[in-house]
C-alpha cells in the first residue's frame, strides 16, 4: 500500500505556522524590520486575518487567499506572540528556507573525465546537433513518439526551480514571458548583491543555471540547434520559486503553485526538496516545539498548495530525492536542519514524516535511471513513494567498460552563459575553455545566436523527462480548454496514461542492489521490493513517450 499525505495524516494541524518561539517567550528587540510568514487558522476569512495580522502589529506585504498566506512586516519584538495568541492566525516566523535546488550529487562528479563525452551514439534519428548525446531521450522513445506527437503550444509546462534563461536559442522559441512570473526575489543575504532595482529578476533569466537544464530536458525546441526536449513544441512557462543561491522559501513556492492552477498550467516539475529538514514530521520527539511546529507548517503548507494546483487541472512531477534511501524505511537523519542551526540526529517515524514535496498529495515521484537501465546508486527509491522512473544519469554507470566514469553518463541540457563563466567553464568572449572543455558544450544557429550546455545528474533530470512525457500525453488527448485557452486534460487521467504507457521492468537479480564496486558504501545497498508490473526501483515502469501517445 502506497503512502501518501492525505487530510487524515495532518488532522491535528489546523494551519500553517513557523514557530521560531515559543508563546510567551522573551524575544530580542528586532533592531530592523523583520519579514514574517504569518497562515490564517482554518475557517478564518481573509478579512478576518488581516485585522488579526494589523492588531498584532504586522503589515500585510502580499497575501494569497487561496491558501491563507500572508507575507508580513513588523518592528514589534512581541509580533510572533501576538500573532500565534489571535484565534484567526495559526503563527508568524521569520522568513527562512524550506528547499534547495540539490545541485551537491548533480555536480560532485561533473566534468572528471572527457572520456565518452559523446554518449552512446543512441539519439534519437530526428534530431537537433547534439542529440546524439541525449541517450535518455533515447531511452524514454522521444523520437519516435515525435512522429505521433511533439506536443502542442496549447499546452503549459511550468519549471518551478530558480528560473529559466530564455536567451538560449533552443528555449525561446518555447517560451512565454506572458504567463512566466518570478515569486522569489533576490536575498542579499544568500544570493549576494541584487542585481536590478527592487531586487527581481526580469523573466527569462536564471542566475542558478538548475531550472534551465530542467527546462531543456522538457522543451528544448527541435529547431536545428543544440538540443532537442522531450516534448519539443510545447510552451515553456518560468514559475521562479527558488532563489538564485538554489534554496526555496515557502510563500514563493506555495504562491507559483497556487498561480499555476489560476493560469491553467497544464503540468508543472518540482526537481527541488524541502529543507531546512529531509524529513518534516508532525511531533518527531527529537525535535523541540519550536522545530515541530515549523514542520508541521511545511507540511500544512505544501498540502493546501499541492491540493489546490491538482484541483485547478495541474499534473505534478517531483523529483524521488538523491539520499540513496528507501522512502518508506528512511534511515535516521543526521543532516538536518541544514540551515540555520547545527544538524542533530533524528529518528524518522515513517507515518508521521514527510520528504516533500514528492511525498505529498497528487505527485508523481520520479525516481534516476543511468544508461544502462539500472537505477542510478544516488537515487531515492521504494514502493511506498516511487511512481515511474526516467533517465536522470549516472556517472558511474558501466563499470568494467571503457563508459564508467564519464561525464556522457549523465543528462545534456541547456546551461545559462552567466553561470557558466562565473565557474570558469566558458571565458569572457564566450569560448569554452580548457576546464569546461569535458562537459560544455556551445552550438550556434546560422543566424550567429549560441546556446551553451553542460552535464548534470540527480533526480532533478529524472524528472522533466516524464513531465515532458506528461506534456505529450495533454497534447495528444486534451481537450479545449474553455476557461484559459490552449488544451486541457484532468490530472488523474494523465497520470493514468502514463503508469498504463509505462515500460515495465522487473528487478533487478539478486534484489539485493551493491555499488562496491562503483566505489560506494554499504550504505548505498538497495533491496528491490516488488514485481514486475510495479516495484521500487521502477515504479509502473519506464516512461515511453512513444506508448504514451498511442505508438504501439
Amino acid at each position: 500500500m502506497r503512502r501518501r499525505l492525505t487530510a487524515g495524516a495532518v488532522a491535528t494541524v489546523t494551519g500553517l505556522a513557523f514557530l521560531t518561539t515559543v508563546p510567551g517567550s522573551a524575544q530580542a528587540e528586532p533592531t530592523a524590520v523583520v519579514d514574517y510568514t504569518v497562515v490564517a487558522a482554518d475557517g478564518a476569512s481573509a478579512t478576518e486575518a488581516v485585522a488579526a495580522i494589523k492588531a498584532a502589529g504586522g503589515t500585510v506585504v502580499s497575501s494569497n487567499e487561496a491558501v491563507g498566506v500572508y507575507r508580513v512586516t513588523s518592528t514589534d519584538a512581541t509580533f510572533e506572540t501576538k500573532a500565534t495568541a489571535s484565534a484567526a492566525l495559526i503563527g508568524a516566523s521569520e522568513r527562512k528556507a524550506i528547499g534547495y535546488a540539490p545541485n551537491g550529487i548533480e555536480k560532485v562528479e561533473k566534468g572528471l573525465s572527457s572520456a565518452g563525452k559523446g554518449g552512446k551514439g543512441q539519439g534519437p534519428a530526428k534530431s537537433d546537433p547534439l542529440d546524439d548525446k541525449l541517450w535518455g531521450l533515447a531511452m524514454v522513445k522521444a523520437d519516435k513518439a515525435r512522429k505521433i506527437e511533439s506536443g502542442e503550444k496549447g499546452v503549459t509546462v511550468g519549471v518551478l526551480d530558480t528560473g529559466l534563461d530564455a536567451s538560449n536559442p533552443d528555449l525561446a522559441p518555447n517560451f512565454s514571458s506572458k504567463l512566466s512570473k518570478n515569486f522569489a526575489p533576490d536575498i542579499a543575504d544568500i544570493d549576494g548583491e541584487c542585481e536590478v532595482a527592487g531586487c527581481l529578476d526580469p523573466v527569462g533569466t536564471d542566475d542558478g543555471g538548475h531550472g534551465t537544464h530542467v527546462a531543456g530536458t522538457i522543451g528544448a525546441a527541435l529547431n536545428g540547434s543544440g538540443v532537442s526536449g522531450v516534448a519539443p513544441n510545447v510552451t515553456l512557462v518560468e514559475l521562479k520559486g527558488g532563489q538564485d543561491s538554489g534554496y526555496f522559501f515557502l510563500d514563493p513556492v506555495v504562491n507559483a503553485l497556487t498561480y499555476a492552477g489560476d493560469h491553467g498550467i497544464d503540468v508543472v516539475n518540482m526537481s527541488f526538496y524541502v529543507d531546512p529538514w529531509l524529513y518534516n514530521c508532525t511531533a518527531n520527539p527529537a525535535d523541540s516545539p519550536e522545530a515541530q511546529a515549523e514542520q508541521q507548517a511545511i507540511i500544512t503548507g505544501m498540502k493546501r498548495a499541492l491540493n489546490y494546483a491538482h484541483a485547478k487541472g495541474v499534473t505534478m512531477f517531483g523529483a524521488l530525492g538523491n539520499n540513496h534511501e528507501d522512502l518508506g524505511s528512511p534511515r535516521t537523519d543526521i543532516s538536518s536542519p541544514d540551515y540555520g542551526a547545527d544538524p542533530y540526529d533524528r529518528p524518522i517515524d515513517n507515518s508521521t514524516c514527510w520528504d516533500l514535496p514528492v511525498e505529498g498529495p497528487h505527485v508523481i515521484g520520479v525516481s534516476s535511471l543511468g544508461p544502462s537501465g539500472k537505477k542510478s546508486d544516488f537515487s531515492n527509491y521504494g514502493t511506498e513513494q516511487i511512481s515511474v522512473s526516467a533517465p536522470g544519469g549516472w556517472y558511474r554507470d558501466g563499470y568494467g567498460t571503457d563508459t564508467f566514469q564519464t561525464v556522457g553518463n549523465e543528462i545534456l541540457s541547456s546551461y545559462p552563459l552567466k553561470v557558466l563563466q562565473e565557474e570558469g567553464l566558458v571565458d569572457a568572449d564566450g569560448n569554452v575553455t580548457d576546464a569546461g572543455s569535458a562537459s560544455v558544450f556551445k552550438d550556434c544557429t546560422k543566424a550567429g545566436k549560441c546556446g551553451y550546455y553542460t552535464y548534470l545528474q540527480g533526480t532533478s533530470m529524472a524528472s522533466p523527462h516524464a513531465a515532458g512525457v506528461g506534456a505529450l500525453i495533454v497534447s495528444r488527448y486534451g481537450t479545449p480548454d474553455r476557461r484559459n485557452g490552449g488544451l486541457t486534460l484532468a490530472p488523474d487521467k494523465v497520470e493514468q496514461q502514463l503508469y498504463r504507457s509505462a515500460a515495465e521492468h522487473a528487478c533487478p537479480e539478486p534484489r539485493l542492489q551493491t555499488y562496491t564496486n562503483e566505489g560506494r558504501s554499504t550504505e548505498f545497498n538497495a533491496y528491490c521490493s516488488g514485481d514486475k508490473q510495479f516495484n521500487g526501483f521502477y515504479g509502473y515502469g519506464i516512461v515511453d513517450a512513444y506508448a504514451a501517445v498511442g505508438g504501439h
